[in-house]
């Protein structure tokens, strides 16, 4: 049932941007680049991704159908490509997301309701324990996932609803940063003289990057729900379009604020930029608030990833490639409830185990390596498909998808470069797909 329109798709390309990680993160970006540099950075996350969301917009108004990548890579590369893709959105990309985000509101939630907080432990069978965070992280996915079951609809409006409330927070932060007098007076510009040379700042800015690219993750998640789209040769570009394009505008005035607001040894060191720039801005009530809107931010963030990210499981069992139950569509509600519990499940386990920022790292690889394959596949599917009906083509064809997949395949050998062992270990757990596909194809065959 197509039950989104272009303000829902908006709203969800938005919210599923929009967690924890520019309030979080920017400290990290800072102390690779430098204060004065750090905005170009985000600047520059926002612009790849931007090109990234032009070449998808035209591949998810060709295929408006439920699974966006999947579909994207099966068309271009063939099915084993896109089924290695859907295996690891389940094993670790989707799940695993999905496990940080809400342990990551769990331990938020914590500064407002201690017996949530990570340092209390609920249960312990030996070495092994549930904290707090991990008991709130395991109810907002089962409350998110059980309001997602009973519709599109409803799902969106949760998320919508949350989505506000975030940008309401930031605009509210932007505002005390930019309504005061700068407290650092630090120019945003790139370093006269990098320190090691010129070579060793693009390895830091390569460094950057992809810790900036992880925090616009989720930009591409509208082609997932492609199929629940009105009108989706108009409404789906409008939203990947819009959504992204305000995130760009939010997080270079949230990194202006902080370099206002912090001094570069302080805002280099810092965990919880937001809170620490709210605090020096207008004081600990500023600080308390900020912490809530990061409650509501990821919160809302994971609400969004739960509405998008089951779709990719249920035309991979269509095609015959996955468990014939979870093609299963609910008669009433119209969603993929086989797909949304079993993606839960395994998020579940992942929280209970602790493993998931493991296995994030791991894939870091991998999940670039899948968006060249898919910014290729725009390429290709001009030249293989070229009478296929094209709603909406690609803004700034061939110069600015090459752009995006020049960028993310820089991005893609500098991580293999700086983490050998963990690129190798994700590219491994990839690779774990290839008999579980050969199973199910010898199985749909017979």
């Amino acid at each position: 049932m197509r039950g989104l329109g272009a303000w829902d798709a908006a709203l969800l390309t938005i919210g599923t941007i929009i967690g924890t990680g520019i309030f979080l993160t920017p400290g990290g970006v800072a102390a690779a680049v430098g204060a004065a540099a750090s905005p170009i950075v985000w600047i520059a996350g926002g612009l790849l991704t931007l090109a990234g969301a032009l070449a998808y917009a035209e591949l998810g108004a060709m295929y408006p159908r439920a699974g966006g990548l999947y579909h994207f890579l099966k068309e271009a590369w063939g099915p084993a490509t896109g089924f290695l893709y859907g295996w690891t959105c389940l094993l670790c990309i989707m799940s695993g997301g999905i496990a940080a985000i809400a342990v990551g509101f769990g331990e938020y939630l914590g500064v407002f309701l201690p017996w949530f907080a990570s340092s209390h432990r609920v249960l312990g069978l030996g070495d092994w324990s549930v904290n707090g965070a991990q008991v709130a992280a395991l109810l907002a996915i089962a409350g998110l996932t059980a309001i997602n079951h009973l519709g599109v609809r409803e799902g969106a409006r949760v998320q919508g609803a949350f989505t506000l409330a975030k940008l309401a927070a930031i605009v509210m932060l932007v505002w005390w940063g930019l309504s005061r007098p700068s407290l650092t007076g630090v120019a945003v510009a790139l370093p006269a003289a990098p320190l090691g040379g010129w070579s060793s700042f693009a390895g830091a800015f390569g460094f950057a990057m992809i810790a900036t690219l992880w925090t616009y993750d989720g930009w591409y998640a509208l082609t997932f729900s492609a199929a629940e789209v009105k009108q989706p040769a108009r409404n789906l570009p409008r939203g990947l379009l819009i959504g992204v394009g305000v995130v760009i505008l939010a997080y270079g005035a949230l990194s202006h604020v902080y370099l206002r607001a912090l001094p570069q040894e302080v805002l280099a060191h810092s965990t919880r930029v937001a809170e620490d720039a709210a605090f020096a801005l207008a004081g600990p009530r500023a600080a308390r608030f900020t912490a809530l809107a990061v409650v509501i931010s990821s919160f809302g963030c994971l609400a969004a990833t739960i509405l998008y990210s089951s779709r990719v499981y249920q035309p991979m069992a269509a095609d015959g490639v996955f468990f014939r139950r979870v093609a299963r569509i609910h008669p009433r509600h119209r969603t993929p409830v086989p797909a949304l519990w079993l993606q839960s499940l395994v998020a579940a386990l992942l929280t209970l185990s602790g493993s998931y920022n493991q296995l994030f790292t791991f894939v870091t690889f991998g999940g670039l390596l899948f968006h060249v394959l898919t910014g290729l596949a725009l390429f290709r599917l001009r030249a293989t498909q070229p009478d296929r009906p094209r709603p909406y083509r690609a803004w700034g064809y061939p110069v600015l998808p090459a752009v995006f997949v020049l960028g993310t395949l820089w991005l893609t050998v500098n991580t293999l470069l700086a983490s050998p062992r963990e690129s190798l270990l994700g590219l491994g757990l990839i690779a774990t797909g290839l008999p579980a596909y050969a199973w199910w194809r010898r199985r749909a065959r017979s």
